[in-house]
């Protein structure tokens, strides 16, 4: 059976009540507990790094070649050590010092003045003068001036500096020989959690010789750097406050 139109908004209350009570009862269970740190198993790069690579250019080792320097395997002394297949690990370095200033201006102003006054015009304007109120005449018939003005200014100012470093994993291969990497760090600090991801598509070219690459070298880069944890939690608004926030029009 429907609800009657009268206890439609109770119900609706009723079910915002009981969405929030559960969101809260989420909060309360981390009460006085560290918050969990992600299992390095569940991510995409223990996957990469365990299971077979893709689009592996490296030449088997010929039988004879066990004990010689020159075998084409990762671990002979001349290899290149830099990141080129799936699992293989390499180094983001993160240098992000950028600013950003814009400043503008404009102004108008106008001004305007007119004046109207038949003084004489065959002896007419006289013999009005004389039909007119008290004060009145055609010297002055009309006058009327106008001036406005506008002035405006802005200025926006933003710096952005973040340095850090990070190990990243390469989780595909594609077909034109671009690798994809993704990379994730955790530091619990106390109650505190910082993470810190890193993801994109990188040329093998870009790689250094250290087997590092820079992040303004990374195509499609996502870089994201937050916490979780109780100071985190202090510093959000709470769920009333921006339902609030986008409901309400003042």
């Amino acid at each position: 059976m429907p609800y009657p139109m009268q206890s439609r908004p109770l119900v609706l209350l009723g079910a915002a009540t009981l969405a929030l009570s559960l969101t809260a009862c989420g909060r309360v269970s981390q009460v006085g507990r560290v918050p969990e740190m992600t299992q390095p198993e569940s991510s995409v790069e223990f996957q990469a790094m365990t299971s077979q690579g893709y689009g592996s250019q490296e030449l088997p080792d010929r039988p004879d070649s066990a004990a010689s320097l020159w075998t084409t395997s990762q671990n002979s002394l001349v290899a290149d050590r830099r990141a080129a297949n799936r699992g293989d690990i390499l180094t983001v370095v993160i240098e992000i010092d950028d600013r950003a200033e814009i400043q503008n201006s404009s102004g108008r102003s106008r001004s305007s003045a007119d004046k109207v006054s038949i003084p004489s015009l065959a002896g007419l304007p006289q013999r009005i003068d004389e039909i007119l109120p008290e004060g009145a005449s055609m010297d002055e018939l009309a006058e009327a001036k106008a001036s406005s003005s506008y002035k405006g200014s802005g200025n926006i100012s933003r710096r952005d500096k973040l340095t850090l470093r990070v190990a990243a994993t390469v989780v595909d291969r594609l077909p034109n020989g671009v690798l994809r990497i993704q990379g994730t760090q955790e530091v619990r600090v106390n109650y505190e959690v910082r993470e810190l991801t890193v993801s994109g598509f990188v040329r093998p070219s870009d790689i250094g010789r250290r087997n590092e690459i820079s992040y303004d070298r990374i195509a499609g880069a996502r870089i994201s750097y937050g916490g979780r944890g109780h100071i985190s939690d202090v510093q959000q608004p709470r769920y009333g406050q921006q339902i609030a926030d986008i409901v309400l029009p003042y």
